[in-house]
C-alpha cells in the first residue's frame, strides 16, 4: 500500500527477487507515472483507498503472504494494517512509522506484526557501531513482544569463555548470529564467546534482562 518513492522502490526490489507484487494507490496520477516507468512493467497497480474495506477488497489481500503499509501518513497506514489483518486474515503486516513518537501504537492490537522506524533503526545503528559492553535494541518483531538486540562483549562480560549450551540463556530467547573479527560464526551450543563478538540475540521481554545479566556486567 503506497506507491511513494519508498513503496516503488520496495515494489520493484521485491518483483527483481520473483515476488509476485501488487501496488495499492489512491492517487490515479502517481500510478498512470509509475505504470510507466522502466523496471515496473511486471507489477500489477491497483487505485484504490486501502483504508476502505470494499476498495482494499479489489487487491484481494486474502490472497497476499504479506501486506506491507509504506505510505506516508501513519493514520492510513494503522487503519489499512488492521483491515488486512482483521478482515482478510493476512499473515504478516508490516508497517512504515513515519512518525517515531506514534511507534507506540504499532503494534498487535492494530494488526501490526512488525514496525519499522527510520529513526529508531539509523539510532539503534549509530549505537551499535559505538557502543561495546551495552546491550543496543534493533528491531521489534512479533507484534512487539520479542526485539533483537546487540551487545560487543566488552572483557569484563560475565560470559566470555563459556559455551552456548552451559551459558543458562533463558526461554524465550536464542542466540541468532555472532560476528567475530568481521565474519559471522552461525551459533551452535558448543560456540563459546570472547571479547569483541558482536552478539545479536531474539529476547521476548520477560527475557531481556536476565540475557542482559548474561553478557553485560
Amino acid at each position: 500500500m503506497g506507491a511513494g518513492k519508498v513503496g516503488t522502490f520496495i515494489a520493484e526490489d521485491l518483483v527483481g527477487n520473483g515476488h509476485e507484487v501488487v501496488v495499492v494507490e489512491r492517487d490515479h496520477h502517481q500510478v498512470e507515472r509509475r505504470r510507466v516507468a522502466p523496471g515496473l512493467g511486471s507489477i500489477s497497480w491497483i487505485v484504490a483507498d486501502a483504508c476502505e474495506i470494499s476498495e482494499l477488497a479489489r487487491a484481494e489481500p486474502e490472497r497476499a503472504d504479506v501486506l506491507l503499509a509504506v505510505t506516508g501518513d501513519d493514520e492510513d497506514n494503522l487503519v489499512a494494517s488492521l483491515l488486512a489483518k482483521q478482515e482478510f486474515g493476512v499473515p504478516r503486516v508490516i508497517a512504515r512509522v513515519n512518525h517515531p513518537a506514534n511507534e507506540w501504537m504499532f503494534a498487535e492490537m492494530w494488526g501490526v506484526d512488525i514496525a519499522v522506524s527510520a529513526p529508531h533503526l539509523l539510532s539503534a545503528l549509530v549505537e551499535e557501531a559505538v557502543s561495546v559492553g551495552s546491550i543496543v535494541r534493533l528491531l521489534r518483531v512479533a507484534g512487539g513482544k520479542a526485539r533483537l538486540i546487540e551487545v560487543t562483549l566488552s572483557d569484563d562480560s560475565p560470559i566470555l569463555g563459556q559455551e552456548i549450551v552451559a551459558a543458562g540463556f533463558p526461554r524465550g530467547s536464542s542466540v541468532v548470529a555472532i560476528v567475530r573479527s568481521g565474519n559471522v560464526v552461525v551459533p551452535r551450543g558448543d560456540t563459546s564467546f570472547h571479547v569483541g563478538d558482536e552478539v545479536i540475540a531474539l529476547v521476548t521481554d520477560e527475557a531481556e534482562a536476565e540475557v542482559t545479566a548474561l553478557l553485560v556486567r
